[in-house]
């Protein structure tokens, strides 16, 4: 197990921050986009590309890899900056997001781009995928882990629910679940559209193993990731309470960043936030 420092904290932080203007600009560019919800997940995405996860660029289809499955597809910038900057595809493409030809949809689809390891955007369905990826590597004999990230708003979806059972059932100790809890989604407050509460309380009743964090405490994500490996019999659950639109003063927790873009005026405000930090 690597030894989890303030310098790795730091390099990680950097990273998560790197992501995060990406996002920005891909989307203020495009016009169009999911920025708040890919914000708040950044922290999370950056502890697994760049410490957690097995995977190799050059070969993003070997067969030993860890898997990373986006549920929440609408957050689909976030994967991009990611893949970009861990060397799937050029950093230039991301400038091409949700443009007629692109690779680079409004949500990811496995058959255009490396890297890409499921087609979501129908909330509810990823974790499905990764509850099949997981049990395949071991009927396979493969110690690959498969890791999926879900939206709170999401978790409303009765098919997750289904998953969690079987996940629970086969006893998957490769699986990860991270769930971005934001407490937003595009209608409103998850609370008033449909309160999912107490979400790790729900994933400890299923059967796995759940710890609740702060999704923004770099430090706590390698840690948790850590204790994750430690447990073999069974799935396990991270509750990260984010706040939609992080790093961004003025769409963290509103929800009408869920799916809007910044304007250029907005757009340079954002990107000169992000370099104060």
């Amino acid at each position: 197990m690597r030894e989890i420092n303030q310098q790795v904290i730091d390099e990680i932080g950097s990273k998560a921050r790197r992501l995060r203007r990406e996002v920005i600009r891909m989307v203020g560019t495009a016009g169009s986009g999911h920025p708040g919800g890919a914000l708040s997940a950044a922290d999370m995405v950056a502890c697994l590309y760049f410490w957690e996860m097995r995977y190799d660029p050059q070969r993003p289809d070997w067969p030993e890899r860890d898997r990373f499955v986006l549920s929440k597809g609408h957050a689909a910038p976030l994967l991009y900056a990611v893949l970009a900057e861990s060397g799937f595809f050029p950093q230039e493409m991301l400038g091409t997001l949700r443009r007629l030809g692109s690779p680079l949809q409004g949500h990811p689809d496995m058959r255009k781009l490396p890297g890409v390891e499921a087609s979501t955007g129908s909330l509810g369905q990823g974790i499905g995928w990764a509850v099949g990826m997981a049990l395949a590597a071991r009927l396979d004999r493969r110690d690959s882990r498969v890791y999926v990230l879900l939206g709170d708003g999401e978790l409303e979806e009765g098919m997750v629910w289904e998953a969690v059972m079987a996940a629970s059932h086969y006893r998957l100790g490769n699986l990860v679940a991270l769930i971005d809890n934001n407490g937003l989604q595009i209608d409103g407050p998850l609370h008033e559209v449909m309160s999912v509460e107490p979400i790790g309380d729900k994933f400890r009743a299923f059967g796995w193993e759940t710890c609740e964090i702060d999704g923004h405490d770099i430090g706590a994500i390698l840690r948790t990731l850590n204790e994750a490996r430690q447990v073999k019999d069974r799935p396990f659950a991270i509750v990260a309470r984010t706040i939609k639109g992080k790093g961004c003063s003025f769409m963290e927790g509103q929800v009408d960043w869920h799916g809007k873009a910044p304007t250029q005026e907005e757009l340079e405000r954002a990107l000169l936030e992000f370099d104060s930090v």
